[in-house]
């Protein structure tokens, strides 16, 4: 199951990060697309609309950041700079995933071997003016989320 999103701008990226904060209440999100292309912009919709008031930064040199928040626990994986995927086993990679968590992973190609299969999976595609959002839902977890945004679409477009 697949639906894409034309975002015309940065706001645009914030208000469907916060319809996603709707619908994702746990599970492993992998956000995909070249440098630039928004994939923290979409985090920090996500996390802010969740109720966390400070900045929401690429977690690009600690791997992970974690949002310990009212409603639920998130955790922000930036793996642009690991080099090994072995890594990941040294940050305890296995205990996040197994919580009641959600799970936002930028890089997944980057711990290829060591990640699960997502539940649904965010592709942004940089276009001359604005971005092209693809979202995938990829287990039955993944498909409830999916049909609960389309659900609610028409009050973010």
């Amino acid at each position: 199951m697949k639906k894409s999103y034309f975002l015309a701008d940065e706001a645009a990226q914030l208000a469907l990060g916060a319809q996603l904060a709707n619908v994702l209440h746990q599970g492993v999100v992998f956000l995909e697309g070249d440098l630039g292309a928004g994939k923290t912009t979409l985090v920090r919709g996500i996390i802010q609309a969740l109720g966390h008031q400070g900045a929401v930064k690429s977690p690009t040199y600690t791997l992970v950041e974690p949002y310990l928040l009212a409603e639920r626990q998130v955790y922000h994986f930036d793996l642009y700079r690991l080099a090994d995927p072995e890594e990941l086993e040294y940050i305890g990679i296995r205990d996040y995933l197994q919580q009641e968590a959600l799970c936002l992973i930028e890089w997944p190609q980057k711990g290829q071997g060591f990640l699960p299969q997502p539940d649904v999976l965010l592709t942004l595609h940089v276009q001359s003016s604005g971005r092209l959002l693809e979202i995938q839902a990829l287990t039955e977890s993944g498909r409830s989320v999916l049909t609960h945004l389309m659900d609610t679409e028409s009050s973010f477009l």
